[in-house]
């Protein structure tokens, strides 16, 4: 199911934080991960009822994400950049960001716990996914990653 494109809180934003300004922010930001978005939900530490929604996109679709990857790629996305234009108490209500496979991600802060986020997997469907791939591309390239 491909999610709606035209989500204004959904738009990869400029990129107008200093580099020092970034590190700061993914130093604040913590992956916390949902069991809404495992296949595999047991495998990161949650029940095993708690199982993907079907509407949902699921972050290990194609492969495990450990942990401590799934902490790196938020923080690789908020080092290049790659939040949301809107921020909500500080802290951006999305984080894109590109494995070492090209494979595109999602992160989502949760309403209640801001800066507190789980990610999932852009499908081949979602609009965003190519984007974030074009954007991630041209800002590695900028920043000389």
């Amino acid at each position: 199911m491909a999610r709606q494109g035209n989500n204004p809180k959904r738009r990869v934003g400029a990129l107008r934080f200093t580099p020092e300004e970034r590190q700061q922010l993914a130093a604040r930001l913590t992956y916390v991960g949902s069991g809404y978005h495992k296949r595999f939900p047991a495998v990161y530490g949650f029940g095993s009822s708690a199982g993907p929604r079907p509407a949902k996109s699921v972050c290990d679709g194609i492969r495990v994400i450990p942990k401590d990857e799934a902490e790196q790629l938020l923080r690789d996305g908020v080092l290049l950049g790659m939040v949301s234009e809107q921020l909500e108490q500080g802290f951006p209500t999305y984080v894109w960001s590109v494995d070492s496979t090209g494979e595109a991600y999602e992160a989502k802060t949760h309403p209640n716990d801001r800066g507190k986020y789980h990610g999932y997997r852009l499908e081949e469907d979602d609009p965003m996914r190519e984007l974030v791939l074009k954007v991630w591309k041209q800002r590695c390239q900028l920043i000389g990653r």
